[in-house]
């Protein structure tokens, strides 16, 4: 690799990092750039349409900028949200607010500020939860309905940028989670669990990335890491394509009755 050409990369990279920002969970700026094997052997959509009805309330916790929440098109008035992230609880505000739908700015790992027994139905997609708060504001017979990001994810590509790593989720597998809802006085109604390729062509849009999923990446910055990212792109120059998996696993629980 030419010394002018890992200059030119440096500073691609640079300017890829200063514009790692987004709104919601908006990955459109490296569209075209990365592909994500996002079909799943189930579709959590789907799976949600099956127990949800119209009269039943509703919440979604964690839900960035409320995307996949207003997909469901479910009456406003019986909808919740919270989000925890700032710049998405401004978001939020701005978006869900007018609509009717009850948002209120929480973190998964916090209190849910909504009283005891007033939920039908929570749903979690890709965020935090503490077991105890569903059992409190989930009604005797409610349903809980999440997908998550297993211990695995990306775990390629941390390992790629960073080095062999602790991994910071080692509980996010489908066995142990399954486990903690059947000991807190949950049913399991179905569950699965999966990984699918992630795909990347470009350096640059994996350091956009690796910014974005901060988590997942903890300290990485472009300059700190110069050398593993060469090392990607070499990756890149001699097969086309810098690869990892991604680890998914979704639940469907009922609260027991008694």
């Amino acid at each position: 690799m030419k010394a002018s050409t890992k200059q030119e990369l440096l500073e691609k990279w640079l300017e890829e990092e200063r514009t790692a920002h987004i709104k919601g969970w908006d990955f459109s700026h490296i569209h075209n750039r990365y592909k994500e094997e996002d079909e799943l052997p189930w579709d959590f959509k789907t799976v949600i349409k099956k127990y949800l009805t119209e009269d039943m309330t509703l919440l979604d916790m964690e839900t960035g900028g409320g995307e996949f929440l207003l997909s469901l098109n479910h009456p406003y008035a019986l909808t919740s949200a919270t989000e925890g992230y700032p710049p998405n609880v401004d978001y939020c505000r701005e978006k869900l607010l007018p609509l009717g739908i009850d948002f209120k700015e929480a973190d998964g790992f916090e209190a849910l500020p909504f009283g005891e027994d007033y939920f039908d139905l929570i749903t979690n997609r890709h965020g935090d939860y503490e077991i105890s708060e569903l059992q409190r504001t989930l009604k005797k017979g409610g349903l809980f309905i999440t997908q998550q990001v297993g211990a695995e994810n990306d775990i390629e590509l941390v390992e790629l940028l960073l080095g062999k790593a602790e991994r910071p989720y080692p509980k996010q597998y489908l066995k142990i989670k399954r486990q903690e809802l059947i000991e807190a006085g949950f049913d399991i109604l179905e569950s699965g669990e999966a990984y699918r390729p992630i795909r990347f062509y470009d350096v640059g849009a994996l350091v956009w990335f690796a910014k974005i999923i901060e988590w997942e990446f903890p300290g990485f910055a472009v300059k700190t890491h110069l050398p593993q990212l060469y090392r990607a792109q070499e990756i890149l120059d001699d097969t086309g394509v810098i690869e990892g998996s991604v680890h998914r696993f979704y639940l469907v629980a009922r609260l027991r009755k008694n």
